[in-house]
Parts: C-alpha cells; sequence; structure tokens
C-alpha cells in the first residue's frame, strides 16, 4: 500500500459533507455553517450559497442547475439560473430521519439517502429506505431496509449504483434500469469494522471510502480487498476524486460528527492526497 503525502487545502469547517468536483473547484456543504461554498486548485474559497438549513448532498441537473439536499427539512432544493433557491423535491414520506448524502444521475434523477431515525429525540437505529427524485421533482421510494444509506456512487455506464450503509457495515449495489428504478439488489463488499461515509468511484471500479471510525479513507475493491489507504490529521467523514485529472483525493474532515462537537468551532478541513487511479462515474 502506498503512504500518500496528505495536504491541507481549507480549514475553519464546522462540519463539512457532500464534496463534488464541478467545473474546476472542489464543491462542499457546511452542515453547521448553513453554506455550500467551493474551493480552486491555488485554494481559494468562496461561498456559493447560503441556506437555512442544514446543506449535505449536493449535484446537478443537466441544464447546471444545483440540488442541494436539505437535511432538517427533508427536502431536495434547486438553484435557479437567476441564483433562486426553491423547493424541487418533498422527502417527507419517504425520509424517516435527516435526509443526507446524494447522487445525481445524467438524466437528472437523484438518488438520496436518510438516517432511518431521529437521532435528536433520542429513537434508536431502524432501516431507512431510499430516495428516487426524478429530474420533475417527483419522489419514490427506490430502496427499502438499508442501514443508515450513505454515500453513494453510479458506474460510468450509468448502470451501477452502489450505497455505503454506515451502520451494515458494507456497500450495496443496484441495477439501474432505463426507468431510473433499482433492481438486483447484492452485496458489494462487507467493510466489517468501518462505518462507510462519503465515498468515490475510481477509474479501476474501486471505491474510496470514508471511514467514519478512523482518520482517513481506504481504498476497496469489489468484495471488501483492501488496496490502499490515506491517513488525514483527524476523523474523515466524506472524500472525491477531483483536479483537472481527477488525481486529487479530497478527504473532509471533522473532529466528530454531532452538532455540540462542531458548531461553531471551525475545527473541521479538507485535505488532499495524489492518487495514481483518476475518478470515475458519478458523483
Amino acid at each position: 500500500m502506498s503512504q500518500a503525502r496528505v495536504r491541507q487545502v481549507v480549514e475553519g469547517l464546522d462540519f463539512g459533507e457532500g464534496p463534488r468536483w464541478h467545473d474546476g473547484r472542489l464543491w462542499f456543504s457546511d452542515f453547521f455553517a448553513h453554506r455550500v461554498s467551493s474551493v480552486g486548485i491555488d485554494g481559494d474559497v468562496r461561498v456559493e450559497l447560503e441556506i437555512d438549513d442544514q446543506p449535505s448532498g449536493l449535484g446537478w441537473l443537466p441544464n447546471g442547475e444545483l440540488l442541494v439536499v436539505a437535511m432538517k427539512s427533508r427536502q431536495v432544493r434547486r438553484l435557479t439560473a437567476d441564483g433562486q433557491l426553491v423547493p424541487h423535491a418533498d422527502l417527507s414520506h419517504v425520509a424517516t430521519g435527516d435526509c443526507n448524502d446524494m447522487v445525481v444521475d445524467a438524466h437528472g434523477n437523484a438518488y438520496v439517502g436518510n438516517f432511518g431515525f431521529d437521532t435528536e429525540a433520542g429513537e434508536g437505529p431502524r432501516p431507512a429506505d431510499l430516495a428516487l427524485v426524478r429530474h420533475d421533482g417527483s419522489v419514490e421510494v427506490a430502496a427499502t431496509e438499508l442501514a443508515f444509506p450513505n454515500g453513494s456512487v453510479i458506474t460510468s455506464d450509468g448502470r451501477t449504483l452502489i450505497v455505503g450503509e454506515s451502520m451494515g457495515r458494507r456497500y450495496t449495489a443496484f441495477t439501474i434500469g432505463d426507468d431510473a428504478t433499482l433492481s438486483a439488489r447484492r452485496v458489494w463488499a462487507e467493510v466489517e469494522g468501518a462505518a462507510p461515509d462519503g465515498c468515490a468511484l475510481d477509474a479501476d471500479g474501486a471505491i474510496w471510502m470514508a471511514d467514519a471510525f478512523g482518520s482517513g479513507c481506504v481504498r476497496i475493491a469489489e468484495g471488501g480487498q483492501i488496496l490502499d489507504r490515506v491517513v488525514a490529521s483527524q476523523p474523515v467523514f466524506a472524500c472525491a476524486l477531483g483536479g483537472d485529472d481527477r488525481r486529487t483525493l479530497y478527504l473532509i474532515t471533522a473532529p466528530a460528527f454531532g452538532e455540540q462537537e462542531c458548531r461553531g468551532k471551525g475545527l473541521g478541513t479538507i485535505e488532499a492526497a495524489a492518487v495514481e487511479v483518476p475518478g470515475a462515474g458519478r458523483p
């Protein structure tokens, strides 16, 4: 395994999430600051959007409009061409906990996970449904009985969705139909002792997994073999492959998960490491 050198790119975040490489910049959410920002290759950070909710997953429609998961209101919102943030989809009849990560396909269909239970109300863990938000904003259940569906990727051919189940300690794959529905559910990899969070797919078909239990990212092959590892300065909760050649692994770090530990503290960072295999697929 290689020991890639990690450098700091951004500091001062409360809790970052949803990193996405788009138009030459890394876009990301900051839960407790209620904003979406981006950073360029030269390190310049700019605020792209303020939101009256906790933002999480990010993605883009084919027309270039940004989609943002609004966690607490259990919505997907859309940033229009004229800069207006409007409701795109209401997931409250599907999501039984805060909405979280999202991946958007080439046609503008989004797959959105949720916690499955209300952590603030002290509810115990229970399975969650994965939502399919079609490009027109209509919502339906894509898959059921997932153990905290979190980071998700779509393969380059657009035919397979792979979902990380944080509390299931596994990645689960589905075949994507022509109508965007999911079928042929199967285990892609078991990751015992880890909690799959945000993730990124590379051109060899391996997944870089942010392990919420550890301070780094692990590169995993289908079947569960560990191929590589990158260690960060503190726990990593999301990652993305970006840069002009998609060979930069960006790691979103924070000292812990939770509002009390993170809100207003500015202890979160984005770190980066060079890797050999470029990113592929979506996001």
